[in-house]
């Protein structure tokens, strides 16, 4: 929970976009994303996987008017997890605020190499750059991890908002 949220009180519009968040979640922890995509299963691994699907679903969300407040309380779930993982992996209060902009930095990134990656035909590149941490993966991980991605976008596509909202993952 924010801060904001805490000392206001709950946002029911923003907890109205947690399926949503739940299911990114979910979608990002399949085990074939490591299994047959090479990802790697780690915390780091985990945190890249699900900000890919994070960033196939903003941009879907982006290409619909009046869904910029839902990207908007979708990022704060997500700001509210990861500072929830990071303190239950140890990290002190001192320090969270660093690693979440750290983490929010890569998120943005993430979501502009994808989105660019998808456009132009370059998500094998953006996926090496990020994804995998620049080491070049076994070719069927690096297909499967990129077909896998493009059949998300387009399925995401033919989905209306509303049924994303809800949780609803292709």
């Amino acid at each position: 929970m924010s801060f904001l949220s805490r000392l206001f009180g709950s946002n029911d519009a923003r907890e109205a976009m947690r399926p949503l968040y739940n299911a990114v979640v979910a979608a990002g922890r399949e085990p074939h994303w490591y299994r047959l995509g090479g990802v790697a299963d780690t915390i780091d691994g985990r945190f890249e996987m699900i900000s890919a699907v994070l960033a196939l679903v903003y941009a879907r969300l982006e290409d619909e008017p009046g869904q910029a407040q839902n990207i908007v309380w979708l990022t704060e779930l997500f700001v509210d997890d990861m500072e929830g993982q990071l303190r239950e992996i140890g990290i002190g209060d001192m320090v969270v605020g660093k690693h979440m902009g750290r983490l929010m930095a890569a998120l943005g990134g993430r979501i502009g190499a994808y989105r660019d990656g998808m456009a132009t035909g370059e998500l094998d590149a953006a996926l090496v750059r990020n994804l995998y941490r620049g080491q070049e993966p076994p070719a069927a991980a690096l297909t499967h991890t990129a077909d896998r991605l493009r059949t998300l976008r387009l399925a995401l596509d033919g989905m209306g908002a509303d049924r994303l909202a809800a949780g609803e993952m292709p």
